[in-house]
Protein backbone atom coordinates (compact mmCIF):
# COMPACT_ATOMS: atom_id res chain seq x y z
CA UNK A 1 0.00 0.00 0.00
CA UNK A 2 1.32 3.68 -0.43
CA UNK A 3 2.49 5.86 2.12
CA UNK A 4 -0.61 7.43 3.48
CA UNK A 5 -2.87 4.79 2.99
CA UNK A 6 -4.55 5.11 6.46
CA UNK A 7 -4.82 8.26 8.59
CA UNK A 8 -2.47 8.32 11.68
CA UNK A 9 -3.99 6.07 14.60
CA UNK A 10 -5.08 8.59 17.16
CA UNK A 11 -2.79 8.93 20.45
CA UNK A 12 -3.85 5.81 22.55
CA UNK A 13 -5.61 3.94 19.39
CA UNK A 14 -4.32 0.95 17.78
CA UNK A 15 -1.89 1.39 14.41
CA UNK A 16 -1.81 -0.99 11.76
CA UNK A 17 0.21 -3.79 12.68
CA UNK A 18 2.02 -3.59 9.13
CA UNK A 19 1.01 -1.27 6.08
CA UNK A 20 -1.94 -2.59 4.36
CA UNK A 21 -3.36 -4.16 7.25
CA UNK A 22 -6.50 -3.47 9.32
CA UNK A 23 -6.85 -2.89 12.94
CA UNK A 24 -6.41 -5.70 14.95
CA UNK A 25 -9.62 -7.75 14.64
CA UNK A 26 -12.44 -6.15 17.20
CA UNK A 27 -16.04 -6.43 17.23
CA UNK A 28 -16.52 -3.43 19.04
CA UNK A 29 -13.81 -0.29 18.65
CA UNK A 30 -10.36 0.31 19.23
CA UNK A 31 -9.63 2.56 23.12
CA UNK A 32 -8.48 5.97 21.74
CA UNK A 33 -8.73 9.32 22.85
CA UNK A 34 -11.77 10.16 24.43
CA UNK A 35 -11.09 13.51 24.71
CA UNK A 36 -10.58 13.95 20.97
CA UNK A 37 -14.60 13.72 20.49
CA UNK A 38 -16.55 16.75 20.40
CA UNK A 39 -19.08 13.78 22.19
CA UNK A 40 -16.76 12.98 24.98
CA UNK A 41 -18.57 12.81 28.24
CA UNK A 42 -16.86 13.41 31.81
CA UNK A 43 -16.00 9.95 33.30
CA UNK A 44 -19.09 8.07 33.83
CA UNK A 45 -19.54 6.54 37.32
CA UNK A 46 -21.35 3.33 38.11
CA UNK A 47 -20.31 -0.14 37.48
CA UNK A 48 -19.24 -1.35 33.77
CA UNK A 49 -22.01 -2.94 31.78
CA UNK A 50 -22.54 -6.32 32.27
CA UNK A 51 -22.62 -7.61 28.55
CA UNK A 52 -19.51 -7.74 27.12
CA UNK A 53 -20.49 -8.85 23.64
CA UNK A 54 -20.41 -5.24 22.31
CA UNK A 55 -16.35 -5.15 22.39
CA UNK A 56 -15.19 -8.33 23.04
CA UNK A 57 -12.59 -9.08 20.67
CA UNK A 58 -13.40 -11.41 17.70
CA UNK A 59 -12.25 -14.56 16.22
CA UNK A 60 -10.96 -14.54 12.91
CA UNK A 61 -10.77 -17.43 10.57
CA UNK A 62 -7.56 -15.67 8.57
CA UNK A 63 -4.68 -15.73 10.78
CA UNK A 64 -0.97 -14.62 9.98
CA UNK A 65 1.00 -17.66 8.27
CA UNK A 66 4.00 -18.35 10.16
CA UNK A 67 6.65 -18.76 8.90
CA UNK A 68 5.64 -16.71 6.07
CA UNK A 69 7.86 -16.20 3.30
CA UNK A 70 6.67 -13.37 0.58
CA UNK A 71 9.57 -14.43 -1.82
CA UNK A 72 8.76 -17.88 -2.14
CA UNK A 73 4.80 -17.02 -2.04
CA UNK A 74 5.60 -14.87 -5.01
CA UNK A 75 7.29 -18.12 -7.14
CA UNK A 76 4.53 -20.04 -6.39
CA UNK A 77 1.81 -17.51 -7.58
CA UNK A 78 4.53 -16.66 -10.68
CA UNK A 79 4.28 -20.34 -11.56
CA UNK A 80 0.73 -20.90 -11.11
CA UNK A 81 0.19 -18.07 -13.86
CA UNK A 82 2.97 -18.72 -16.48
CA UNK A 83 2.72 -20.92 -19.70
CA UNK A 84 -0.76 -22.24 -21.16
CA UNK A 85 -3.57 -22.25 -18.43
CA UNK A 86 -3.61 -21.62 -14.61
CA UNK A 87 -3.28 -23.32 -11.65
CA UNK A 88 -5.99 -21.86 -9.61
CA UNK A 89 -5.75 -24.70 -6.45
CA UNK A 90 -2.26 -23.13 -6.10
CA UNK A 91 -3.32 -19.37 -6.24
CA UNK A 92 -5.93 -20.21 -3.80
CA UNK A 93 -3.63 -21.93 -1.39
CA UNK A 94 -1.26 -19.06 -1.13
CA UNK A 95 -3.82 -16.40 -0.84
CA UNK A 96 -6.07 -17.97 1.13
CA UNK A 97 -4.27 -18.39 4.13
CA UNK A 98 -2.17 -15.16 4.54
CA UNK A 99 -3.49 -12.49 5.70
CA UNK A 100 -4.15 -8.74 3.88
CA UNK A 101 -0.90 -7.46 5.26
CA UNK A 102 1.23 -10.45 4.02
CA UNK A 103 -1.03 -10.34 0.53
CA UNK A 104 0.78 -6.65 0.31
CA UNK A 105 3.86 -7.79 0.67
CA UNK A 106 3.57 -10.69 -1.72
CA UNK A 107 2.54 -8.24 -4.36
CA UNK A 108 5.47 -5.94 -3.20
CA UNK A 109 8.15 -8.77 -3.38
CA UNK A 110 6.42 -10.01 -7.07
CA UNK A 111 6.84 -6.43 -8.53
CA UNK A 112 10.26 -6.42 -7.43
CA UNK A 113 10.95 -10.00 -8.62
CA UNK A 114 9.03 -9.83 -12.12
CA UNK A 115 8.54 -6.19 -12.71
CA UNK A 116 4.82 -6.90 -12.95
CA UNK A 117 1.84 -5.91 -10.86
CA UNK A 118 0.43 -9.25 -9.03
CA UNK A 119 -2.98 -7.58 -9.23
CA UNK A 120 -3.23 -7.03 -12.81
CA UNK A 121 -1.59 -10.96 -13.41
CA UNK A 122 -4.29 -11.95 -11.59
CA UNK A 123 -7.43 -10.68 -13.26
CA UNK A 124 -5.78 -11.57 -16.81
CA UNK A 125 -5.42 -14.86 -15.51
CA UNK A 126 -8.96 -15.42 -13.52
CA UNK A 127 -12.84 -14.78 -14.77
CA UNK A 128 -15.89 -13.77 -12.84
CA UNK A 129 -17.04 -14.47 -9.43
CA UNK A 130 -13.72 -16.03 -8.41
CA UNK A 131 -11.62 -12.98 -9.83
CA UNK A 132 -13.97 -10.69 -8.42
CA UNK A 133 -13.03 -12.27 -4.85
CA UNK A 134 -9.33 -12.66 -5.47
CA UNK A 135 -9.05 -8.96 -6.06
CA UNK A 136 -10.98 -8.28 -2.94
CA UNK A 137 -8.24 -10.26 -1.24
CA UNK A 138 -5.12 -8.54 -2.88
CA UNK A 139 -6.85 -4.93 -1.82
CA UNK A 140 -6.00 -3.31 1.34
CA UNK A 141 -8.99 -3.31 3.37
CA UNK A 142 -9.76 0.13 3.46
CA UNK A 143 -8.89 0.86 -0.18
CA UNK A 144 -10.73 -2.08 -0.69
CA UNK A 145 -14.09 -0.60 1.38
CA UNK A 146 -13.94 2.51 0.13
CA UNK A 147 -14.00 1.25 -3.69
CA UNK A 148 -17.39 -0.62 -2.62
CA UNK A 149 -18.77 2.79 -1.37
CA UNK A 150 -18.03 4.26 -4.25
CA UNK A 151 -19.73 2.08 -6.43
CA UNK A 152 -22.58 1.64 -3.99
CA UNK A 153 -22.97 5.86 -4.53
CA UNK A 154 -22.22 6.12 -7.95
CA UNK A 155 -22.94 3.25 -10.01
CA UNK A 156 -25.96 2.87 -11.37
CA UNK A 157 -28.55 3.68 -8.76
CA UNK A 158 -27.68 4.29 -5.27
CA UNK A 159 -27.65 0.99 -3.43
CA UNK A 160 -28.60 1.58 0.42
CA UNK A 161 -27.38 -2.13 1.33
CA UNK A 162 -24.35 -1.88 1.17
CA UNK A 163 -23.99 1.63 2.61
CA UNK A 164 -25.88 0.19 5.48
CA UNK A 165 -23.86 -2.83 5.91
CA UNK A 166 -20.39 -0.89 5.53
CA UNK A 167 -21.08 2.62 7.84
CA UNK A 168 -23.75 1.09 9.99
CA UNK A 169 -21.22 -1.75 11.89
CA UNK A 170 -17.98 0.18 11.79
CA UNK A 171 -15.51 1.28 14.19
CA UNK A 172 -14.21 5.05 14.72
CA UNK A 173 -11.21 3.52 13.38
CA UNK A 174 -12.68 1.77 10.33
CA UNK A 175 -14.50 4.88 9.36
CA UNK A 176 -11.41 7.11 9.31
CA UNK A 177 -9.92 4.82 7.28
CA UNK A 178 -12.11 4.07 4.56
CA UNK A 179 -12.58 7.98 4.19
CA UNK A 180 -8.15 8.20 4.11
CA UNK A 181 -9.18 5.82 1.30
CA UNK A 182 -11.70 7.24 0.10
CA UNK A 183 -10.25 10.81 -0.32
CA UNK A 184 -6.67 9.54 -2.08
CA UNK A 185 -8.59 7.49 -4.72
CA UNK A 186 -11.57 9.97 -5.70
CA UNK A 187 -10.03 13.59 -4.69
CA UNK A 188 -13.21 14.01 -3.05
CA UNK A 189 -14.54 13.68 0.51
CA UNK A 190 -16.42 10.55 0.93
CA UNK A 191 -18.75 12.86 3.57
CA UNK A 192 -19.63 15.07 0.20
CA UNK A 193 -20.65 11.84 -2.02
CA UNK A 194 -22.85 10.71 1.01
CA UNK A 195 -24.63 13.78 1.07
CA UNK A 196 -25.05 14.16 -2.21
CA UNK A 197 -26.45 11.03 -3.22
CA UNK A 198 -28.79 10.06 -0.46
CA UNK A 199 -31.46 12.33 0.59
CA UNK A 200 -34.05 13.15 4.39
CA UNK A 201 -32.71 11.60 7.60
CA UNK A 202 -31.16 8.90 6.19
CA UNK A 203 -28.49 11.27 4.48
CA UNK A 204 -28.03 13.15 8.37
CA UNK A 205 -27.52 9.41 9.84
CA UNK A 206 -24.96 8.40 7.64
CA UNK A 207 -23.20 12.06 7.45
CA UNK A 208 -23.48 11.73 11.35
CA UNK A 209 -21.71 8.32 11.29
CA UNK A 210 -19.34 9.59 8.56
CA UNK A 211 -17.53 11.74 11.23
CA UNK A 212 -16.02 8.38 13.22
CA UNK A 213 -16.80 10.14 16.37
CA UNK A 214 -18.68 7.71 18.57
CA UNK A 215 -17.59 7.92 22.18
CA UNK A 216 -15.28 5.16 23.22
CA UNK A 217 -15.57 5.68 27.31
CA UNK A 218 -15.90 2.02 28.33
CA UNK A 219 -17.55 3.12 31.87
CA UNK A 220 -21.29 2.94 31.61
CA UNK A 221 -23.52 5.70 33.14
CA UNK A 222 -26.29 3.76 34.36
CA UNK A 223 -28.62 7.61 35.25
CA UNK A 224 -27.75 9.08 31.72
CA UNK A 225 -28.83 5.70 29.77
CA UNK A 226 -31.90 5.92 31.66
CA UNK A 227 -32.08 9.47 30.76
CA UNK A 228 -31.59 8.84 27.02
CA UNK A 229 -34.06 5.78 27.10
CA UNK A 230 -36.50 8.36 28.48
CA UNK A 231 -35.57 10.77 25.38
CA UNK A 232 -36.20 8.15 22.94
CA UNK A 233 -39.60 7.42 24.20
CA UNK A 234 -40.32 10.78 24.32
CA UNK A 235 -39.12 11.38 20.79
CA UNK A 236 -41.06 8.29 18.56
CA UNK A 237 -43.73 6.19 21.33
CA UNK A 238 -45.12 8.94 23.54
CA UNK A 239 -45.63 11.67 20.60
CA UNK A 240 -47.30 12.62 17.25
CA UNK A 241 -44.78 12.12 14.87
CA UNK A 242 -41.05 11.26 15.38
CA UNK A 243 -37.83 13.46 16.60
CA UNK A 244 -35.72 11.63 14.65
CA UNK A 245 -32.94 13.92 15.22
CA UNK A 246 -32.63 12.38 18.69
CA UNK A 247 -32.21 8.82 17.71
CA UNK A 248 -29.65 10.39 15.38
CA UNK A 249 -27.62 12.03 18.06
CA UNK A 250 -27.98 8.86 20.52
CA UNK A 251 -27.50 6.20 18.27
CA UNK A 252 -24.64 7.80 16.62
CA UNK A 253 -22.65 8.95 19.19
CA UNK A 254 -22.97 6.74 22.42
CA UNK A 255 -20.28 4.49 22.96
CA UNK A 256 -21.13 0.10 22.44
CA UNK A 257 -21.46 -0.46 26.20
CA UNK A 258 -23.96 2.75 26.59
CA UNK A 259 -25.85 2.00 24.18
CA UNK A 260 -26.27 -2.00 25.57
CA UNK A 261 -27.35 -0.28 28.96
CA UNK A 262 -29.68 2.46 27.10
CA UNK A 263 -31.40 -0.42 25.07
CA UNK A 264 -31.80 -2.11 28.63
CA UNK A 265 -33.44 0.61 29.91
CA UNK A 266 -35.44 1.51 26.75
CA UNK A 267 -36.91 -2.23 27.32
CA UNK A 268 -37.86 -1.77 30.94
CA UNK A 269 -39.63 1.39 30.27
CA UNK A 270 -41.92 0.56 27.25
CA UNK A 271 -42.09 -3.46 28.26
CA UNK A 272 -40.56 -4.50 24.58
CA UNK A 273 -37.17 -3.78 22.63
CA UNK A 274 -35.99 -0.61 20.87
CA UNK A 275 -36.17 -2.73 17.55
CA UNK A 276 -40.36 -2.45 17.79
CA UNK A 277 -40.34 1.18 18.36
CA UNK A 278 -37.73 1.89 14.92
CA UNK A 279 -40.27 -0.74 12.85
CA UNK A 280 -42.91 1.89 13.90
CA UNK A 281 -41.27 4.77 13.86
CA UNK A 282 -39.59 4.42 11.24
CA UNK A 283 -39.16 3.23 7.24
CA UNK A 284 -37.24 2.62 3.99
CA UNK A 285 -33.84 3.27 4.55
CA UNK A 286 -33.91 4.95 7.90
CA UNK A 287 -35.27 2.01 9.57
CA UNK A 288 -32.59 -0.68 8.44
CA UNK A 289 -29.92 1.88 8.92
CA UNK A 290 -30.82 2.39 12.61
CA UNK A 291 -32.00 -1.21 13.26
CA UNK A 292 -28.22 -1.90 11.94
CA UNK A 293 -26.90 0.14 14.69
CA UNK A 294 -29.01 -1.56 16.90
CA UNK A 295 -27.88 -5.25 16.06
CA UNK A 296 -24.11 -4.81 15.70
CA UNK A 297 -24.44 -3.40 18.85
CA UNK A 298 -26.18 -5.83 20.58
CA UNK A 299 -24.20 -8.64 18.22
CA UNK A 300 -22.58 -7.97 15.65
CA UNK A 301 -21.64 -11.54 14.79
CA UNK A 302 -25.06 -12.05 14.33
CA UNK A 303 -25.99 -8.83 11.81
CA UNK A 304 -23.17 -10.00 9.80
CA UNK A 305 -24.74 -13.53 9.73
CA UNK A 306 -28.27 -12.02 9.20
CA UNK A 307 -26.51 -10.04 6.39
CA UNK A 308 -24.77 -12.99 4.89
CA UNK A 309 -27.66 -15.06 4.40
CA UNK A 310 -29.67 -12.81 3.25
CA UNK A 311 -26.71 -12.37 0.49
CA UNK A 312 -27.52 -15.65 -0.45
CA UNK A 313 -31.41 -16.17 0.62
CA UNK A 314 -34.24 -16.24 -2.81
CA UNK A 315 -33.75 -16.35 -6.19
CA UNK A 316 -29.85 -15.56 -7.36
CA UNK A 317 -26.78 -14.55 -5.02
CA UNK A 318 -25.93 -11.40 -4.42
CA UNK A 319 -22.50 -12.32 -5.19
CA UNK A 320 -20.83 -8.37 -4.58
CA UNK A 321 -22.32 -8.68 -1.34
CA UNK A 322 -21.38 -12.04 -0.34
CA UNK A 323 -17.78 -11.33 -1.44
CA UNK A 324 -17.36 -8.22 0.22
CA UNK A 325 -18.41 -9.66 3.91
CA UNK A 326 -16.34 -12.99 3.05
CA UNK A 327 -13.26 -10.57 2.40
CA UNK A 328 -13.46 -8.36 5.10
CA UNK A 329 -14.83 -9.96 7.99
CA UNK A 330 -12.42 -13.20 7.78
CA UNK A 331 -9.59 -11.60 9.35
CA UNK A 332 -11.83 -9.87 12.48
CA UNK A 333 -14.96 -12.01 13.73
CA UNK A 334 -15.80 -14.82 10.96
CA UNK A 335 -15.51 -17.17 13.54
CA UNK A 336 -18.10 -16.03 15.56
CA UNK A 337 -20.35 -15.44 12.50
CA UNK A 338 -19.99 -18.90 11.50
CA UNK A 339 -21.30 -20.01 15.02
CA UNK A 340 -24.30 -17.04 14.87
CA UNK A 341 -25.07 -18.64 11.32
CA UNK A 342 -25.50 -21.94 12.30
CA UNK A 343 -26.96 -20.93 15.35
CA UNK A 344 -30.00 -18.90 13.33
CA UNK A 345 -30.28 -20.60 10.25
CA UNK A 346 -29.50 -24.46 12.11
CA UNK A 347 -27.80 -24.93 8.69
CA UNK A 348 -23.63 -24.16 8.52
CA UNK A 349 -22.60 -20.59 6.51
CA UNK A 350 -20.08 -23.24 4.71
CA UNK A 351 -23.30 -25.71 3.58
CA UNK A 352 -25.23 -22.18 2.37
CA UNK A 353 -22.19 -21.55 0.64
CA UNK A 354 -21.77 -25.26 -1.01
CA UNK A 355 -25.57 -25.12 -2.14
CA UNK A 356 -25.42 -21.14 -3.57
CA UNK A 357 -21.67 -21.03 -5.43
CA UNK A 358 -19.86 -23.08 -7.73
CA UNK A 359 -16.36 -23.94 -9.18
CA UNK A 360 -13.31 -22.27 -7.94
CA UNK A 361 -15.62 -19.51 -6.36
CA UNK A 362 -16.91 -21.46 -3.74
CA UNK A 363 -13.35 -23.26 -2.93
CA UNK A 364 -12.07 -19.85 -2.58
CA UNK A 365 -14.78 -18.61 -0.11
CA UNK A 366 -15.01 -21.97 1.69
CA UNK A 367 -11.17 -22.29 2.14
CA UNK A 368 -11.60 -18.54 3.49
CA UNK A 369 -14.11 -19.63 5.77
CA UNK A 370 -12.28 -22.53 6.70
Amino acid sequence: SQPGSYPPAQQGSYPPSQPGSYPPPQSGYPSSNTQSSPYHQQPYGGAPAQPQQAYKKGTPTVRPAHPFDPKSDAEILRKAMKGFGTDEKAIIEVLTNRTNAQRQEIAHQFKTMYGKDLISNLKSELSGNFEDLIVALMTPIPEYQAKELHHALCGVGTNENTLVELMCAATNYEIQAMRAAYERLYHTSLEQDLAGDTSGSFRRLLVSLCQGRRSENYIVDHHAAVMDAQALLNAGELRLGTDESTFNAILCTRSYPQLIQIFMEYQRLAGHGIEKAIKSEFSGDIESGLLAIIKSVKDKAAFFAEQLHDSMAGAGTKDRALIRMVAIRSEIDMEDIKRAFHHKYGKTLADFIRDDTSGDYKKCLLAIID
